[in-house]
């Protein structure tokens, strides 16, 4: 048995969650869904990680798997913890030194989303419309709940810099989502390849897989860990790269 920890994006809580932890427990694992201090403008990425590693606990055989904004709190919480793999599923890879904030610039990603919403075709009303470039993969019910759930967003971890000098020593694997409007393929693939020097799987899906896609999630999940624990073939980024 496993002990899944997963790390939610910006805005939200651990709801997303919620199919993907039912398929890893219908599969026989622990899962740890923690809510993040998100609307605590006391809280910085340090709190993001001490809120993890305290609900995780002393659970072992951990796999933390992160989404969007999570991908700035995981490698923190791979740090401290004796982590078996990590996951980024259409996370965001983060520098040492680099402020989410200072992300999107770094990346280059204002030009590469607008060029991605020219080519879909996406109105500039369209491309504000999180039903058309987040959601729009996902079963129309669960899209508009996930809505419901949004939470307010401190603005302080975004100002705070990335505290680790280099990605921590735990075998990591980078899932991309094939149609994410909001984070498109090739910008997240450049940016996983520039980063961490790995070429990143993909599936299908938007920006939220994990609601629009579980069982697939849950069965790539399930791959890298097996992969990793038993054979040793995860493609590992390591300390120092």
């Amino acid at each position: 048995m496993a002990t899944y920890v997963l790390i939610h994006a910006a805005a939200v809580d651990s709801w997303c969650w919620h199919l993907l932890e039912a398929e890893l427990r219908a599969r026989g694992h622990d899962v740890v869904a923690v809510d993040l201090p998100s609307d605590d403008d006391s809280a910085g990425l340090a709190e993001y990680a001490d809120t993890v590693v305290d609900a995780v606990g002393d659970r072992g055989d951990v796999v933390v798997v992160a989404h969007s904004f999570g991908g700035f709190t995981a490698p923190l919480v791979c740090e401290r913890l004796a982590a078996d793999l990590l996951v980024m599923l259409q996370a965001q890879i983060p520098l040492p030194g680099e402020t989410p904030g200072d992300w999107w610039g770094s990346t280059g990603y204002a030009e590469a989303r607008s060029e991605a919403d020219e080519r879909n075709g996406l109105s500039p009303e369209a491309a504000d419309d999180p039903m058309v470039v987040v959601l729009h993969d996902t079963p129309h019910a669960i899209a508009t709940e996930f809505l419901t759930k949004q939470r307010d967003q401190s603005g302080t971890p975004f100002a705070l810099p990335w505290p680790l000098k280099a990605w921590p020593d735990v075998p990591t694997k980078v899932l991309l989502a094939r149609d994410d409007r909001f984070f498109p393929l090739e910008f997240m693939r450049r940016v996983t390849r520039d980063r961490l020097g790995v070429e990143p799987d993909v599936m299908p899906g938007d920006h939220c897989p994990m609601l629009g896609r579980a069982n697939e999630v849950a069965d790539r999940l399930e791959e890298y860990r097996l992969d990793c624990a038993g054979a040793g073939r995860c493609s590992a980024v390591r300390r120092g790269r």
